[in-house]
């Protein structure tokens, strides 16, 4: 009993000795710096990645082409004969394709962003045709059509 008792003790002692001097270690180290910790070096990566973006990346959401939106608003002038379906329509394809027809979004094609191949391969007077006669189809008059894109998002 008293050897266990001794061997008890002696590793107590130890662990107190062991405890004590490991104290001293720490407290004689000198304070350093804080370090710039690996989420400071994130933060800066992904600002400097969104400032290069906004910088030198340019906006594909709409093909840019020497394209003339004036002859394609005259067009539609023309073909609808009526001023206020007209100023419509032009309403509605501008917010949708900037009256570009080689604007893409998806699978959505050309001036009025339809989902027909055709729209893809024909140029921007036949687009705004195949347009016109879908609104007249679908929701019986250009401002018909537009009211549905303000209240919907899409037409």
């Amino acid at each position: 009993m008293i050897l266990k008792f001794a061997h008890w003790s002696k590793s107590l002692l130890n662990l107190t000795t062991h405890a004590t001097l490991n104290k001293h270690v720490i407290l004689n180290h000198k304070a350093e710096p804080p370090r710039a910790g690996l989420g400071r070096c994130k933060v800066w990566l992904i600002s400097l990645l969104i400032a290069f973006n906004f910088i030198f990346v340019e906006d594909y959401s709409v093909a840019k082409e020497n394209y003339k939106p004036t002859h394609y608003k005259q067009y539609i002038l023309i073909e609808l004969q009526d001023f206020t379906e007209a100023y419509c329509l032009i309403d509605l394809y501008t917010a949708e394709s900037r009256l570009n027809p080689k604007a893409r979004n998806g699978s959505h094609y050309g001036i009025p962003q339809g989902r027909s191949k055709y729209l893809s391969r024909v140029d921007g007077t036949k687009q705004i045709d195949w347009g016109i006669k879908y609104n007249l189809n679908r929701y019986g008059s250009m401002c018909a059509a537009l009211n549905h894109y303000k209240i919907k998002g899409w037409h």
